[in-house]
């Protein structure tokens, strides 16, 4: 068996058309504000939570918010940005309409480093659109019309892009759509064709809740890298408690990785694990990207050669760095700031 830490890209011994993370997500452009709990229950909002919304909804949200930043987003795509960020190759497929969303969008993920080739629809829905709320106590509440990024089609699954990976990251927001979770099912099948690994995020518990006997059948099947959160993964195997469902995971998964908020994270591999504490740098403003950031800092060490507990406390870092500023990418050079905690390649 190959084992994960043994696909190991350097720059000075990859060729440059390899890429550490390919990855497959819903693109979405990002668009943030601050309000209060008042602002939450004015418009009917689950603080804390993540809901999709239609295009009318989205409107009435957008014009009842005050200044926001917009940027490019979504989970995956976020994920691309901090490997590049760290010095990583990185591409990211997704789909955006031919409008004016769908341009800023591709210019932002482009500029960021990231290889995105993936045609726009000429048709159809326009350009996705998350409408996040951040609230004081740095809580996001997700509101999000999905738009184009729902028409990913195998397709759209490149299999010269895929062989060029080391690790083919999926997104498990986007697990909804026939045409989607077909092309996910391309991807992992010319993944193992290519001898690359694959990874899923389980994103959120609406997720977990919506699909949980397909995420199972997945990860069995197919998944070499689990990331997931202490509810999501106990929600997943219906566990009393972490261990049970770590167990039940580390069974199926050459490495399982789980986030545990302000306690750090878990990192596992057979009989190895290790809890990796937190490495705060600031205040935390807006948790917005956290776990994308984390997957970016343990995608990026685990293709570098960092040893597990390494590439767990690269992935805390990473995180720590976004939840410091609003929005899901990293504010400053995330290679520079490994480097200044010893983290650097």
């Amino acid at each position: 068996m190959v084992t994960l830490l043994s696909l190991v890209v350097t720059s000075e011994n990859a060729a440059p058309s390899r890429l550490d993370v390919v990855a497959l997500g819903n693109a979405i452009v990002d668009v943030l504000a601050h309000e209060d709990d008042a602002f939450l229950q004015a418009q009917g909002l689950t603080k804390g939570s993540m809901q999709l919304v239609d295009g009318g909804e989205a409107a009435a949200i957008y014009g009842a918010m005050g200044p926001a930043v917009e940027m490019s987003g979504g989970s995956a795509a976020n994920t691309t940005v901090g490997v590049a960020s760290l010095g990583g190759a990185a591409a990211f497929i997704g789909k955006v309409r031919d409008d004016q969303l769908g341009a800023v969008y591709t210019h932002d993920l482009r500029a960021a480093g990231v290889e995105f080739t993936t045609a726009p629809a000429t048709t159809g829905p326009a350009t996705a659109q998350s409408l996040i709320i951040v609230t004081p106590d740095a809580e996001r509440t997700m509101n999000t019309y999905l738009g184009a990024s729902t028409d990913l089609q195998p397709d759209d699954v490149d299999p010269a892009t895929i062989a060029r990976a080391a690790i083919v990251f999926l997104e498990g927001y986007l697990w909804d759509p026939p045409a989607a979770k077909d092309a996910f099912r391309r991807a992992m099948t010319l993944a193992k064709d290519s001898g690359a690994r694959v990874a899923l995020t389980l994103s959120d518990s609406f997720c977990v809740d919506r699909f949980r006997s397909e995420f199972v059948a997945l990860i069995d099947d197919a998944v070499d890298v689990l990331f997931a959160n202490e509810a999501e993964i106990m929600s997943l195997y219906g566990a009393a408690d972490l261990d049970a469902a770590v167990d039940r995971a580390r069974s199926s998964c050459d490495v399982v990785s789980v986030t545990l908020g302000a306690r750090g994270s878990l990192v596992i591999r057979g009989s190895e694990s290790h809890e990796v504490p937190t490495q705060p740098i600031g205040e935390v403003v807006d948790t917005t990207g956290a776990g994308d950031l984390y997957a970016a800092g343990f995608l990026f060490g685990i293709t570098h050669g960092y040893d597990l507990e390494r590439a767990g406390r690269l992935a805390n870092l990473c995180a720590a760095e976004v939840i410091s500023h609003l929005g899901a990418r990293p504010a400053v050079s995330l290679a520079d700031l490994a480097a200044t905690h010893g983290l650097g390649t």
